[in-house]
C-alpha cells in the first residue's frame, strides 16, 4: 500500500526522464531534474538536522518551487508555502503561528525575506538545490515515513483576521490524487495548464497527477490573465489540453469576447470550481469547445482539495444552476440541519464530510480544530471525524447536490476562501477608523465594506491594498457615521446590506 506521496515521483515511468514535468513557458524542470532537486534538498536537511518539523517556501512561482516543496518532504520535513504577493501582515502572522527554524527563498525574494520578522536561518534555493545526495540519509528517512504525517500547510482565512494553517498528511493527499485523476481521466498525455497561486491547495490537482502519470504542467504567468488573447495563444503554443481553474479565471476569456476571435485550439477537459459559474458564461464556453468535458468540483481546503464533482458536459443548455454533483469514491457528504439531523429529501443543510481525504486540522490551533472537525453526530459508537464545511446545499431529484450559499461570514469571491472578519481585522489597523464591518453582496458577488472614522474612502481603500491581497480587496467602501446595532448591541449586518454605496 502507497504511503508516501514521493512514491509518484520515484515510481514515473523510466520513459519519462527527459520529459518536461513543470515549465513557466520559460523555464521547465525534467522529471530526471526534478527528482535530482528533491533529492538534494532532502539531502540538505538532513545534514542540517531538520526533520519533521515545517520549512518555509518564501519564492516566486516557477518550476523550482515545486522541487522545493518536494524537496522538502523528502527530507520528512513539510513545507509552508509564502509568496511576495501576500501582505507584511499576513506573512507575519503566519511566520508568528508556524515558528519554522529554516526559510527558503529565492533571488526574487531574498532582500524581502531579510526585512521579516523570522528569527531561523534564511538559505537561497540556488545554493542548496545541488547539495549531494546523500542516499543512506534519505533511505533512512523514507523508511520511518507513515501516511500520516504532515506534508503541507496553508493558510486559509481567519474569522479574527489571523490566517488558518491546514495541514495535510500524505494519505489525505494520496486519497485525493487518486480519485480526482480517476475523475478526470488524467493520463500520461494529460497537459495542464496551471492557473491557481502555489501557496493554495487548487495547485495540488495539477502537481501531483504530473507526477503520478508523468503528465506535464505549465505554470501559467499570473498576468496572461489580464489580457485573454495571450492567453489563449500561451495555451495554444504549449498545446494544454486540461485545465483546472476558478470560475472567475474562466470568465475573464469568455466575457470580453476572446472566444470570438480564437479559442483554444488543444483543450478538452475542462475542470472548474471554487465560485457559481454564471449560465451565459458557462455557455460561452460549451460554444467555443463543443467536444471538450466540463466538470464542475467542489471541495475545501480542509478535505484536501476537491470532495465533489458534477460532469456539466451534457447539462441542458437552458440550465441556469449547475449542481456541485456527488462525491468522490471513498469520501460521504452528509448533509445535516441545525439539529444536526439528516436532512429529508430536498432539505436544504450543512454540508458535512468524513473519509480518508479529511486533513489532520489547523497547525497550532487545537480549540478551532475541534470546533470544525467534529465526532460524527450520526454515529454514537466510536470516535468518527466529520468536518463542518459551512456550506449550505441541497439534493436535487436527479440525487445531485446543489450548492445554495455559505452558512456563515466566510465567502467565496474570485475563486478564494475569504473570511469577512479577516478584512476587517485588516481595516481596524489604519489609523483613523474606529468600526468596520463588511457584508457580501451574493447577487453581484461584491464585497462591501462600512466603517466610521476620520479618513474618506479613497484613504482608507489606499491602505487597504498594503494590507491585502488584490482578491480580498473590498469592491465599494463607503463611511458611515455610525453603524447599525441589533437590539443586543450586535453590528447589523442585515441593514448594511440594504444600504447603497459608493462603486457598487
Amino acid at each position: 500500500m502507497q504511503n508516501n506521496i514521493l512514491d509518484y515521483l520515484d515510481l514515473s515511468p523510466p520513459a519519462a526522464a527527459e520529459k518536461i514535468a513543470f515549465s513557466d513557458g520559460t523555464s521547465a524542470l525534467t522529471f530526471r531534474e526534478l527528482r535530482k532537486r528533491c533529492d538534494s534538498l532532502g539531502s540538505f536537511l538532513a545534514k542540517g538536522g531538520i526533520y519533521r518539523e515545517p520549512v518555509i517556501v518564501f519564492m516566486k512561482k516557477h518550476p523550482h518551487t515545486i522541487a522545493a516543496f518536494l524537496g522538502i518532504i523528502r527530507g520528512g520535513c513539510f513545507y509552508v508555502p509564502m509568496d511576495a504577493e501576500m501582505p507584511r501582515i499576513r506573512i507575519e502572522h503566519i511566520l508568528e503561528n508556524i515558528k519554522a527554524r529554516l526559510l527558503i527563498c529565492d533571488q526574487h525574494t531574498h532582500e524581502q525575506a531579510r526585512q521579516l520578522s523570522f528569527g531561523g536561518q534564511i538559505v537561497l534555493y540556488t545554493d542548496v538545490c545541488d547539495t549531494a545526495t546523500d542516499t543512506d540519509a534519505l533511505s533512512q528517512i523514507a523508511a520511518r515515513v507513515i501516511d500520516t504525517d504532515p506534508i503541507y500547510i496553508v493558510h486559509t482565512s481567519g474569522s479574527t483576521g489571523v490566517p488558518k494553517g491546514v495541514i495535510a498528511c500524505h494519505r489525505s493527499v494520496i486519497d485525493y490524487i487518486e480519485q480526482l485523476s480517476d475523475v478526470l481521466g488524467i493520463g500520461s498525455d494529460t497537459v495542464f495548464g496551471n492557473q491557481t497561486p502555489l501557496y493554495f491547495d487548487a495547485c495540488l490537482k495539477e502537481i501531483y497527477p504530473t507526477l503520478k502519470f508523468g503528465a506535464t504542467t505549465y505554470l501559467i504567468p499570473p498576468g496572461l490573465f489580464m489580457q485573454p488573447l495571450k492567453l489563449i495563444e500561451f495555451l495554444n503554443v504549449h498545446r494544454i489540453n486540461t485545465i483546472c481553474w476558478v470560475v472567475s479565471a474562466m470568465t475573464m476569456l469568455s466575457a470580453f469576447g476572446a472566444f470570438d476571435i480564437t479559442v483554444p485550439e488543444h483543450l478538452n477537459s475542462v475542470n472548474f470550481g471554487s465560485e457559481v459559474f454564471v449560465a451565459k458564461e458557462f455557455a460561452k464556453w460549451r460554444a467555443a469547445l463543443p467536444h471538450a468535458r466540463f466538470i464542475n468540483l467542489y471541495g475545501p481546503t480542509e478535505c484536501t482539495g476537491m470532495c465533489c464533482y458534477f460532469d456539466a458536459t451534457w447539462l441542458p443548455p437552458d440550465a441556469q444552476t449547475i449542481p456541485i454533483g456527488r462525491p468522490f469514491k471513498n469520501t460521504e457528504i452528509i448533509l445535516l440541519n441545525e439539529q444536526n439531523e439528516r436532512c429529508n429529501a430536498g432539505e436544504t443543510g450543512q454540508i458535512c464530510v468524513r473519509g480518508t481525504s479529511l486533513t489532520l486540522g489547523y497547525y497550532n490551533d487545537f480549540d478551532k480544530t475541534a470546533e470544525a472537525f467534529v465526532q460524527n453526530p450520526l454515529n454514537p459508537h466510536y470516535p468518527e471525524a466529520l468536518y463542518k464545511t459551512g456550506d449550505m446545499a441541497y439534493v436535487n431529484a436527479d440525487g445531485d447536490l446543489v450548492f445554495c450559499s455559505r452558512k456563515d461570514h466566510q465567502i467565496k469571491h474570485m475563486g478564494h476562501r475569504i473570511e469577512l472578519g479577516e478584512i476587517e481585522a485588516s481595516v481596524h489597523l489604519i489609523a483613523g477608523v474606529q468600526m468596520a464591518c463588511c457584508v457580501h453582496d451574493t447577487e453581484k458577488n461584491k464585497i462591501r465594506l462600512f466603517y466610521v472614522g476620520e479618513l474618506d474612502e479613497k484613504a482608507v481603500t489606499a491602505s487597504l491594498r498594503k494590507l491585502l491581497p488584490r482578491y480580498m480587496m473590498p469592491n465599494a467602501v463607503r463611511r458611515l457615521s455610525a453603524l447599525p446595532l441589533t437590539a443586543n448591541g450586535k453590528i447589523d449586518r442585515g441593514a448594511l446590506k440594504t444600504l447603497p454605496v459608493f462603486g457598487g
